[in-house]
Parts: C-alpha cells; sequence; structure tokens
C-alpha cells in the first residue's frame, strides 16, 4: 500500500500528463486551424484558431501552476505554496478569456456588420474540423479518464465532484476540452450552412457563439479559483468526519468550534476549538492534543496543519462571533446533544 506522498506524486504525474497530452493536441490544432483560417477565409474557423491559441497558454499556466505549487514549506511561506495552484488556473481562465472569447467575439460581430470574406477552399477547412476533433477527443478522454477515477475515490457523482474538487488543473482541462469539442462542432455548421445558403450570417454567428462559449467557460474557471484563493472550507463530509471524532475524544466535552481551509490541493488546514472536561490537567490536556493530532492525521491524510485550542464554551464573545458565521447556535445545539446523551 503506497503512502500519502506516493499518493500525491502519482496524482501529480497524471494531471500533468492530461496537461501535456491537452497541450501537444492544441499545439498542432492551433496551427492547422490558422493555415485553414487564412485559406477559406472563415471568421468561424479563425475564431476556433484563437482559441486553440489560448488554450496552449492554458496550458502553459496550469504547468507552471502544478511545478510551483508542489514547493515544500519554508520560513516565508509556513503553510507550503498550495495555493499557488489557484492562482495560476485563475491567470489560464484569463487568458482563455481575453485571448480566445475577445478575438472570437470580435470576428463574429465584424463578419455579421461588416464586408466578411468569400469562403474558399472550403475543404481544407473540414478536415482541419476533422483532424481537430480527433485529437482533441483524446486529450478530452485522458481528462475524462481522471476526473472519472478521482469523483469514484471520493465516491461522489459527476457534479457534485466539480463542485467540491480542490484540483483546478483537471477541472481546467476538462471544461477546455469539452468546449474545445462543442467549438468545432460549431465552427462545421457554421462553415458548412454558409456553404450551402451563400450567407455569411452562418459563419460570423458561429464564431460568436464559440466566443460566448468561451466567456461561459472562462467564468465557470475564474468563480471556481477565485472561491480558493480567497479560502474555501475542506469538503463538508470531511468537516463531519473531524467533528465526530473530535466529539468521541474522552478528554473534549464539546467542539466548539471547527474551521478549515484549503491551502492547496489534497491540503487542509484545521482549527478546533474545544472545551475540555473539568477534571483534565495540564499535563493530560497537552498529552490529549499529542494524542488526537497523531490520530486526525493517520485518520485524514489531507490534513496538513492541526491546531486544536482550548476555549470555555461560555466564554461570550466566543459564542457571538460562532452564531455570526454559521447563522445558527451551534453551541446550544452542541451542549443539547451532549445532555440528551
Amino acid at each position: 500500500m503506497g503512502t500519502e506522498s506516493d499518493q500525491d506524486d502519482q496524482q501529480q504525474g497524471e494531471s500533468k500528463l492530461t496537461v501535456l497530452l491537452a497541450l501537444g493536441a492544441n499545439f498542432g490544432v492551433a496551427l492547422a486551424k490558422v493555415a485553414a483560417g487564412v485559406l477559406t477565409g472563415s471568421a468561424a474557423m479563425l475564431s476556433e484558431a484563437a482559441h486553440s491559441i489560448a488554450d496552449c497558454g492554458t496550458e502553459l499556466f496550469l504547468l507552471a501552476a502544478l511545478r510551483r505549487s508542489a514547493r515544500p514549506a519554508d520560513r516565508s511561506h509556513p503553510f507550503g505554496y498550495g495555493k499557488e495552484r489557484y492562482f495560476w488556473s485563475l491567470l489560464a481562465a484569463v487568458s482563455i478569456f481575453t485571448a480566445g472569447a475577445g478575438f472570437s467575439v470580435y470576428q463574429g460581430i465584424h463578419t455579421l456588420t461588416g464586408n466578411p470574406e468569400d469562403h474558399q477552399d472550403v475543404l481544407v477547412a473540414y478536415v482541419v474540423l476533422a483532424v481537430a476533433m480527433v485529437l482533441e477527443g483524446a486529450s478530452l478522454a485522458q481528462a475524462i479518464r481522471q476526473v472519472r477515477g478521482e469523483k469514484e475515490k471520493d465516491r461522489l457523482e459527476l457534479l457534485p465532484y466539480l463542485r467540491r474538487s480542490d484540483d483546478p488543473t483537471v477541472k481546467t482541462v476538462l471544461y477546455e476540452d469539452s468546449a474545445a469539442i462543442l467549438g468545432l462542432l460549431l465552427a462545421f455548421g457554421g462553415i458548412g450552412l454558409t456553404q450551402l445558403t451563400g450567407s455569411p450570417v452562418w459563419d460570423g454567428l458561429a464564431s460568436l457563439l464559440i466566443g460566448l462559449l468561451l466567456v461561459a467557460v472562462a467564468y465557470a474557471l475564474g468563480r471556481t479559483n477565485m472561491g480558493l484563493l480567497i479560502g474555501r472550507q475542506a469538503d463538508p463530509r470531511l468537516l463531519a468526519a473531524i467533528r465526530h471524532r473530535l466529539n468521541d475524544q474522552p478528554e473534549v466535552e464539546i467542539v466548539v468550534d471547527l474551521l478549515t481551509m484549503l491551502t492547496g490541493t489534497d491540503r487542509v488546514l484545521v482549527c478546533a476549538r474545544l472545551d475540555f472536561v473539568d477534571s483534565v490537567t495540564t499535563s493530560d490536556l497537552e498529552h490529549a492534543c499529542v494524542r488526537i493530532d497523531n490520530e486526525l492525521r493517520a485518520e485524514f491524510p489531507d490534513l496538513d496543519e492541526i491546531f486544536l485550542e482550548p476555549v470555555p464554551r461560555t466564554d461570550p464573545d466566543l459564542q457571538a462571533r460562532v452564531r455570526a458565521r454559521y447563522g445558527s447556535p451551534r453551541i446550544e445545539v452542541a451542549e443539547r446533544t451532549t445532555r440528551e446523551s
């Protein structure tokens, strides 16, 4: 059975493989789309070229995220560099928006309102779109394979996993490749309908829709990474399990407050404010804190830093902060549960 470090390295390596496959696919596809867009004069094809170029930038940001976030903690960053993964992933979302969506929307509006070029050598566009579909499909398959493995490990369905995942790299590649497939279908439809009807409106509309698709993807990724950068709490299931384990400790009377924050992918900071039983001596308290810390780390490998703070449950300022944060009288509920048991 592998250690936690081995599992982290394996997950890091798989995420890197997913990003590298996406980068290779997008680089080759981008060159082909640029050539096809210039030859055919299609706005949709040029928009897809901008899409692939933006995706290449995205993958470079994600590789930087994987490399820099793996650095160990030091004096200036005692909680490590895990959140760098969120920062670089946020920049990846910004690159999708600025380079891909902006150019695609401009191309669409220009084609719909200006003097579009006549399409030439349309067969080239169809060949490039078909090859791009194969390459993007291979990259998407790798992203889906990794997502499926991780969601099964976490025992979650797809949508809850995407909402709760603290690894933005594979999520970014999944969204990006899914948008790439949809963008290719839009480009194919726009070019085909323009060829059939002779109207450039379809080409411009396809380009505009590609741009709006990229806006949606960039917004979804940006929102996810903003929440992680601000400091999101851990998975509610992990939170409940930690609270249950703390309440089971013989020295603990009540868990007054339990704070968690993601400090990186699979890294969780925990601060537990505990009211210990009155009979616990200072020496007992010290030994109990060390034992509880060790037990929590052994049971929950994602816990990176653990802080246990003895507090009185009757402190009015603390009670007010807990009520303000959670919107419910958790201390009173805990007291009632303790008395009933």
